[in-house]
């Protein structure tokens, strides 16, 4: 017996197991024996009459847990650590890259923004790639990027040319291919533990962020900005390249599209991808600027360091609590209509409230938990939503769509703050971009909630 969920996540009554290979409709199936890799082959018919019953069905077999699926949950939480934890702590080497007078703050925070709006730009290419080459080899290569470009970035702290190429264009080619292998293995091997599982795995990206920010900022301090690039380079290079061996996928689906256009028929998706496009905006604008607003309020340069190491600390929590939210209380949808929700309330509410450290630490560990939440629960939305034979091309299609937030989200907030008279002027200036950011929170927060309703308009809640 195992227990099905319909697509809020709420649990249905338990349904008798069904073998793959005795739908009638259902895509042919293979296993490798070297690998335990299970091939679904969607060659032989173009469009599944119903992807979501082969989806169910594919994942009856789903181990939901033991060891081989928990250590694939480990693998990739390593692989999370780095990509996460780097990216989200860029606002710490922005800071002292705009106290040596590199280039503004607007301009600095593209770097970033590159970095991470590459996994969006590149999301149908490499959900194609990740078929082709293999979890495995996606990863050992997203990892190389990775650490490369940190240390070639350590020869261009002058030349603001050479960091776009380095830790902007560089590193996104390794967080997009890292993002998309970590974000589609580990739902592969649960069912009912899904949330949670996925979950873990972007916790570790929350808890490298608070442990890679203070190790930034002392790195900094004593050994200056070229050998502290070098040394995540090579930590990372270390520690995720045995994690990015021993990936295994559990399902290849093999496509032939890179791009399902009749998805663009199906308003379920429509709404998820409208309301992520719009989540991605806000979801940068704290971390990057946490540093300069500490400035701003004649604090010191380490509590702008900690201040990011809480929000990513926090992070962390959201995401494993999203998890559980998802699987034992209120079901994806109710989920991720609650952290956009609670993002949009810390930004429009708390922030520009936070004239003094005290509420300004609060709002830091309620957003930090938010936006961690919105990372963790989107693949276990689209995973529900969609179903997971066309999973790897629906979420390739909807993180695609995220690349204006990641591109332009902290640089408009940049924008914002030096036309307002930028950090010099005090607090007061950041509040338009805090406004602005909060508005775009408020967007998706009430697209999911449509969402939520149409597809239970009698029941908002999961009792």
């Amino acid at each position: 017996m195992s227990s099905s969920k319909d697509p809020l996540g709420s649990p249905k009554a338990p349904v008798e197991a069904v073998e793959l290979d005795s739908l009638n409709r259902a895509p042919t199936r293979s296993t490798t024996a070297a690998s335990g890799t299970e091939a679904v082959d969607n060659s032989a018919t173009d469009t599944p009459a119903d992807p979501l019953e082969a989806s169910r069905a594919l994942d009856a077999s789903a181990p939901d847990g033991g060891w081989h699926a928990w250590s694939m949950v480990a693998c990739c939480a390593m692989i999370g650590f780095w990509f996460v934890g780097v990216t989200y702590s860029w606002g710490v080497l922005q800071t002292t890259l705009v106290e040596q007078r590199l280039a503004p703050a607007s301009t600095l925070a593209f770097v970033g923004s590159i970095a991470v709006s590459m996994l969006s730009v590149m999301a149908i290419i490499n959900s194609r790639i990740l078929t082709a080459l293999g979890a495995r080899n996606m990863a050992v290569i997203g990892t190389l990027f990775m650490s490369f470009s940190q240390i070639f970035a350590s020869f261009t702290t002058r030349n603001i040319g050479g960091l776009f190429f380095t830790a902007g264009v560089m590193m996104g080619f390794g967080v997009g291919f890292s993002f998309m292998v970590i974000s589609i293995t580990p739902a592969q091997y649960f069912t009912t533990k899904r949330g949670t599982a996925v979950g873990v795995v972007y916790a570790a990206g929350g808890v490298g962020g608070a442990v890679i920010s203070l190790g930034l900022e002392a790195g900094v301090r004593n050994l200056g900005l070229e050998w502290t690039f070098r040394l995540v380079g090579l930590v990372m290079l270390a520690t995720c390249l045995p994690a990015a061996w021993f990936v295994r996928e559990r399902t290849t689906v093999v496509r032939k599209e890179f791009v399902d256009w009749s998805l663009f028929r199906n308003l379920d998706f429509l709404v998820l991808f409208a309301s992520g496009a719009l989540a991605t905006f806000p979801l940068f604008v704290p971390p990057f600027f946490l540093p300069l607003y500490a400035q701003s309020m004649h604090l010191s340069g380490t509590t702008g360091a900690v201040l990011v190491c809480v929000f990513n600390f926090s992070s962390a929590i959201g995401r494993i609590v999203t998890g559980f939210l998802s699987d034992r209380l209120l079901g994806p949808l109710n989920t991720l209509c609650t952290v956009l929700f609670i993002t949009c309330i810390s930004l429009l509410v708390l922030w520009p409230s936070s004239v003094s450290l005290a509420p300004l630490i609060v709002f830091v560990l309620v957003n930090g938990a938010s936006s961690g939440g919105f990372f963790a629960i989107m693949p276990t939305v689209v995973n529900t939503i969609m179903g997971s034979q066309r999973m790897t091309v629906a979420f390739g299609m909807i993180v695609t769509g995220w690349t204006g937030g990641y591109l332009m989200g902290a640089p408009i907030a940049g924008y914002l703050l030096a036309a307002y008279g930028g950090q010099d002027r005090g607090i007061v200036a950041y509040r338009p971009a805090v406004f602005w950011a909060g508005g775009m929170a408020a967007g998706a927060a009430l697209l999911v909630g449509f969402l939520r309703w149409r597809k239970s308009p009698h029941l908002m809640i999961k009792m």
